[in-house]
């Protein structure tokens, strides 16, 4: 009893180990090439759980029209597919860089697909809406967005019927921005 005991303690602190920043989060590409976001260290990102087959996909449009605009001065809008909402993001990750490229145009990195709600959450979605976040509970939709600053604290949260080109959203980039 007390070897399982001390097992089940191990398991617990291996379990709620987070990682020391967003950016030290394992991750894989959109291609499956191992990453973090260290790449995007003093970036504002725009973090977005997006899907292929939603009502909100056309977003993706307004997405890259961001990117668009702000990537020269520091904005970095970051597409993390996910299966979680009604099937709607059934493809492979070729299938969905597929996508993006030849119906929306997207140039902004993709990452893996990765399950954003729920126990098996990816350990980055644990850092966004985990209890310790700013802004916690869990994605309710396709095309949730986090905002982190260029220190890599969240610093907004808008959810997913809030278009990306909404007044609070750009606004909150544009502040962001400007800080250095």
């Amino acid at each position: 009893m007390k070897v399982l005991s001390t097992l089940l303690a191990l398991a617990a602190c291996v379990t709620t180990a987070t990682a020391a920043t967003l950016y030290d989060v394992p991750l894989k590409d959109i291609d499956g090439k191992e990453t973090t976001l260290k790449p995007y260290k003093g970036k504002v990102m725009l973090i977005v759980n997006v899907a292929s087959k939603c009502g909100n996909t056309k977003q993706y449009k307004e997405l890259q029209a961001l990117h668009q605009e702000f990537e020269k001065e520091g904005l970095a809008v970051l597409g993390f597919p996910s299966n979680d909402f009604g099937g709607q993001e059934p493809g492979t990750n070729k299938q969905i860089k597929e996508f993006c490229s030849t119906k929306y145009n997207v140039s902004f990195p993709m990452f893996d697909k990765v399950v954003v709600k729920g126990e098996s959450k990816h350990p980055l979605y644990q850092e966004l809406s985990g209890k310790e976040s700013p802004f916690p509970g869990d994605v309710k939709w396709n095309f949730g967005k986090f905002l982190v600053g260029r220190d890599g604290k969240i610093i907004a949260r808008f959810e997913p019927k809030t278009k990306p080109d909404d007044i609070k959203v750009t606004t909150a980039i544009k502040e962001a921005l400007a800080k250095k």
